[in-house]
């Protein structure tokens, strides 16, 4: 590699050419990880589950065990994962690990220690007794939205007000780092309008997330009964685009809460 202000310069030229693109920054030279996420990358690593105890190779040092664990700190990333992406990929392949006779929990207990979001494991199969680990590890990796409570009133008055309580865990490691639009819609067969929940859910991170609140609830709606549903949308098209860890998920993405009657002032 070349020296470090090299480095540096090329950093920059990629930082300033996609500043709406999530970057990742690789793991092997130090100064330019530290340099790179400080400036708004994220950050990969390339040999998940190289559980060699020891290389005399300097250009495979043993990873797992000596190298990444000591760079995160040497490097200062250990808080990158709240507010950038983390990408992992594969040593070898799982099938290769399972050969090697590499410890499989601890490959994937450490790759959530460091909060990540995506895995590469460069299309090969997994080997069918490690299905049930991988199936529980893929519900943990990046974020996993589970609607743990929704209150918001039966009744309500066109115009108005509506008090509403949310309560969200994020059951995954990370939290979501692209914007998305959390609402509420109530639809009747004739009209469906679109709330949104004022919340930016790129800072749920791991753990439980509140809103209390209030949603306007348009003039324009009749009098009758509404189907309430609710989704996260992609703000580009207005879609429903994130799978959430709760059941009534319809055929449009949008997820069934109950109902509500809406009544004359």
């Amino acid at each position: 590699m070349p020296a470090f202000p090299f480095q540096k310069q090329l950093i920059d030229i990629w930082i300033e050419a996609f500043p709406r693109t999530t970057l990742l920054m690789n793991f092997d030279e130090q100064q330019a990880l530290t340099y790179g996420t400080e400036h708004g990358a994220g950050w990969r690593l390339d040999c998940l589950g190289d559980m060699r105890t020891s290389s005399t190779n300097v250009y495979f040092p043993a990873e797992m065990l000596e190298i990444y664990p000591q760079q995160i700190v040497r490097a200062g990333i250990q808080s990158v994962w709240q507010r950038r992406p983390v990408s992992l990929e594969t040593c070898y392949t799982v099938a290769g690990w399972k050969e090697r006779g590499y410890d499989l929990d601890y490959i994937l207990d450490q790759a959530l220690r460091w909060h990540v979001s995506t895995v590469n494991i460069k299309s090969a199969p997994i080997p069918s007794e490690w299905k049930a680990q991988f199936d529980t590890f893929q519900k943990k990796i990046g974020y996993r939205f589970n609607l743990r409570r929704l209150e918001y009133s039966k009744v309500i008055a066109a115009g108005t007000m509506m008090p509403v309580h949310m309560w969200w865990l994020n059951e995954g490691v990370a939290p979501i780092y692209k914007e998305f639009t959390l609402a509420m819609e109530l639809r009747s067969p004739k009209i469906a309008p679109v709330i949104p929940v004022p919340v930016d859910i790129r800072k749920w991170l791991p753990g439980d997330a509140v809103y209390d609140g209030t949603l306007y609830i348009p003039e324009n709606l009749a009098e009758g009964n509404y189907e309430v549903r609710i989704a996260m949308l992609d703000p580009r098209t207005g879609k429903p685009a994130i799978r959430l860890a709760v059941e009534g998920r319809q055929e449009d993405g949008w997820y069934a809460m109950g109902s509500l009657t809406v009544k004359a002032q």
